[in-house]
């Protein structure tokens, strides 16, 4: 019988090895005269462990990791293909205790299935919610998704349901789905992971966002730095399209999808929903004014369902087991479960999905195992570069929209990362400002020159010069950036700089003045 192995493909895993590991196991196995089918999955997000391996055995898949490729020759002598005791063995991969205690449901196949293969896919259920969408109409499926309480996963938190109803609403010769891939926020992978270990899953969810707003054509926009999230989803599509599950009539329901991958150049700006768009038509990214939406008048002038991989990625299950399934996972108005990417100073990094509520602290402890460091946790910043600072004392707060925001934080992309107590909380907070003045598309004064004379206030207090009138400027300049901006951006950009101020005034050389920023 043939011995099965998975070894991923993930770029997190690349990056730790796992390429030489799935030679070596390669080669070994020709060097003993044995009959593997070696087969590169995603990972499970489990990046502490990774690269991480699984062997089909009787029992199921035993995985065996953290590896290098100077471990698989003693792998073979100890018998890892049928599942036998190693130091390096994890027992099996369901059984792992954090992967174990997680909800997956949008990553419910990844690291599970063959990525290039959509027989594997369906053999996993997938396509099972486009088959259930394609029997409904088109307001049947916003409703579903409606009652599901999908909020948007890309920071924004907008109800998902409402844009397809709008884009469904609108009349227009065309129209367009179009998914935003441009994952730019530092410690977020989320999107990357799914795009690269479950591929069929976001394309699936797009063609029944394009079933639901009567679209004909859509856009995958990807970022530059993911060339094997091309290389994957460029794969799936020529096979879906051949499949029937792409082209001019999908899945017999008449209706015709068509899908493409197209790869920005490189800007953080182009995140922005309106600037993407400015660059899928081949101009500058650059932010457009709103009104209207996107949903009314988007791409080429039409209206268009703009989301981002998970949001998307999560429409199948929704279709699949009903609106009713998922909206049971969560709490308040944050339904279902988010997927927390955990980075940074900390033990266990990886991926894990929860449901909302799920505390900082359970997050950064019981999932994170504390910081990598071993000293002492001082902040956790939540939604990527533009997100608040939280500090040890605050970690008991609930991770969902409405928890975060009531305190001045965001949720963002659903980023967490992790800093020890040798950070300096007043870099960070220029940092912020630096990273818009780079980041900025210039479209906006409070954005482009705002950012650029925030780090130079931040010096002066810092430096202690004239520190009270720069804290009023600082906290004007902070106010007509949040009101004044453009987009995000600079709107956002204010809320690291002064949670900073807030909760470690000490590291600006403060000391109650900071108070007055509140």
């Amino acid at each position: 019988m043939k011995a099965v192995v998975y070894v991923p493909c993930d770029s997190g895993a690349l990056s730790l090895g796992a390429d030489q590991v799935a030679r070596a196991i390669s080669r070994e196995a020709a060097r003993r005269d044995l009959d593997l089918h070696l087969i590169r999955n995603g990972s499970r997000g489990l990046y502490w462990l990774e690269p991480m391996i699984e062997a089909v055995t009787a029992r199921g898949r035993v995985a065996y990791g953290p590896l290098s490729a100077d471990n698989v020759p003693a792998l073979f002598d100890a018998g890892f293909l049928e599942g036998a005791a190693h130091p390096l063995c994890l027992g099996l991969a369901e059984e792992i205790p954090l992967l174990k205690k997680q909800e997956r449901l949008t990553f419910a196949r990844t690291g599970i299935v063959d990525p290039a293969s959509l027989d594997d896919y369906l053999a996993h259920g997938g396509y099972e919610g486009l088959a259930r969408a394609a029997r409904l109409n088109p307001e049947q499926i916003a409703e579903e998704v409606t009652q599901s309480g999908l909020r948007g996963r890309g920071g924004a938190g907008f109800p998902c349901g409402i844009k397809l109803r709008t884009a469904m609403q609108t009349a227009a010769d065309r129209k367009y789905v179009v998914c935003n891939a441009d994952e730019g926020d530092s410690g977020t992978f989320a999107d990357r992971m799914i795009m690269e270990g479950d591929p069929f899953v976001l394309i699936e969810g797009m063609t029944i966002a394009a079933m639901c707003a009567g679209a004909v054509y859509g856009y995958i926009y990807l970022r530059s730095e993911y060339p094997h999230s091309a290389r994957a989803l460029n794969a799936a599509i020529a096979q879906a399209r051949a499949r029937g599950y792409l082209g001019s009539n999908v899945v017999d329901s008449g209706k015709p999808f068509n899908l493409q991958v197209r790869v920005g150049a490189g800007s953080y700006i182009c995140g922005e929903e309106t600037a993407m768009l400015e660059s899928l038509e081949g101009k500058r990214g650059m932010v457009r004014y709103k009104p209207p939406v996107p949903a009314v008048c988007g791409l080429f002038g039409r209206p268009t369902v703009i989301n981002n991989v998970l949001t998307l990625a999560t429409l199948p299950i929704i279709l699949a087991r009903g609106g009713a399934f998922y909206k049971n996972y969560g709490v308040g108005r944050s339904r279902g479960t988010q997927p927390i990417q955990l980075a940074g100073n900390v033990k266990r990094p990886g991926l894990y999905e929860k449901a909302f509520g799920v505390t900082l602290r359970e997050i950064v402890y019981e999932y994170g195992g504390g910081t990598a460091s071993g000293r002492p946790v001082r902040a956790v910043q939540v939604g990527g570069p533009l997100g608040a600072y939280f500090p040890q004392s605050m970690l008991d707060v609930p991770f969902d929209y409405e928890e975060l925001a009531a305190r001045n934080g965001l949720l963002g992309h659903g980023g967490v990362v992790v800093y020890d107590d040798t950070v300096n909380m007043a870099e960070m907070a220029r940092y912020a400002m630096e990273f818009c003045a780079r980041e900025s598309c210039g479209k906006c004064t409070p954005c482009r020159i705002g950012s650029t004379r925030g780090m130079e206030v931040i010096d002066r207090i810092v430096a202690r010069r004239d520190q009270s009138a720069n804290l009023t400027l600082l906290r004007d300049l902070c106010d007509t950036m949040t009101n004044a901006s453009l987009c995000a951006l600079g709107g956002l950009t204010p809320l690291p700089v002064l949670s900073a101020l807030k909760y470690f005034p000490g590291d600006f050389g403060l000391g109650d003045d900071a108070a007055s920023l509140d």
